[in-house]
């Protein structure tokens, strides 16, 4: 499964009560539930994942779990970024020998570095594996932004083939494309209506872990020509969701909105809080106009 396109979900990790352990049971029933409702794609250990926030016995749990209730139906791109490029390649080895379909990487995240130690990093990840390396860049948090003639230079190694475009800059699809052709896929990470009409075959969604199908269908019919316009009421009824779990608070804020539809993940680790009271009002509201609340949950 090397061909991504869609709707992929960047999965939250289900804890037990009080955040000790990973909630195993929890993520193989988030897992079944996504694919069921037509997820073409699972990310789990990204930034809603909370990867700076387990241990290295919980990543490949966490990574084993989803690959293997996955089951080969949908493909499974494992977060492995580091801030040191040996961790990162570790990682990225270890998520192939656990069946991963492909690895995704956001960039070093501390000590700002140049475009040539970070074609390097990404270089070496790409080379040390078999499988498809996603770029994900993020400048707002990771404190890094992978300019698109960075990308065109990392698109000529061989498998990094995909980027998450988080600048927020939506005119980044076109000059990546003209930049690096079919050699790179770009995948929206904010703006997925106008990235896709732009050319993106991809959407990286936070709000697909709360309405899965309604993420798979936001790009199923952004793609489309004929249905363009469709999609684009659909974009209009789900941003105020998308607004509501973005931000700094947007992990605490996803994990409560699940809470609110009946399908609690439980609380975020520290130095995250649960999501203040006037948040969470605010969150209700959003998906009551949605008519996805639980009402025994809320």
């Amino acid at each position: 499964m090397d061909n991504f396109e869609g709707s992929f979900t960047v999965m939250v990790t289900p804890f037990t009560e009080g955040g000790d352990n990973v909630d195993v049971l929890a993520l193989q029933r988030f897992v079944d539930w996504q694919i069921s409702e037509g997820v073409p794609g699972l990310i789990p250990l990204g930034s809603t994942g909370e990867f700076l926030s387990i241990t290295g016995n919980e990543r490949v749990q966490i990574a084993e779990t989803v690959i293997k209730q996955s089951a080969g139906r949908v493909p499974v791109l494992i977060g492995t970024a580091d801030e040191w490029t040996d961790n990162a390649i570790a990682f990225s080895r270890e998520a192939e020998g656990l069946g991963s379909d492909g690895v995704m990487v956001v960039p070093p995240y501390y000590s700002s570095p140049t475009d040539d130690e970070l074609f390097v990093h990404y270089k070496r990840i790409a080379e040390a594996i078999s499988i498809p390396v996603m770029v994900y860049n993020n400048p707002n948090t990771a404190n890094v932004d992978l300019s698109p003639a960075l990308i065109a230079r990392m698109a000529e190694v061989d498998n990094i083939l995909y980027i998450k475009e988080s600048s927020g800059d939506i005119s980044r699809v076109r000059e990546i494309t003209n930049l690096a052709g079919d050699k790179m896929t770009v995948f929206a990470g904010y703006h997925p209506w106008e990235s896709i009409r732009l050319g993106a075959k991809g959407y990286v969604s936070v709000f697909g872990n709360i309405l899965p199908r309604l993420s798979a269908d936001l790009y199923a019919l952004s793609s489309k020509d004929e249905t363009a316009l469709q999609a684009r009421d659909l974009y209009h009824q789900v941003l105020p969701l998308m607004n509501a779990i973005s931000g700094d608070l947007y992990v605490s804020a996803t994990k409560t909105a699940l809470r609110l539809i009946g399908m609690s993940t439980g609380d975020p680790r520290p130095p995250r809080l649960p999501l203040p009271d006037a948040n969470v009002a605010s969150l209700r509201q959003v998906l009551s106009k949605l008519n996805v609340l639980d009402d025994k949950a809320a």
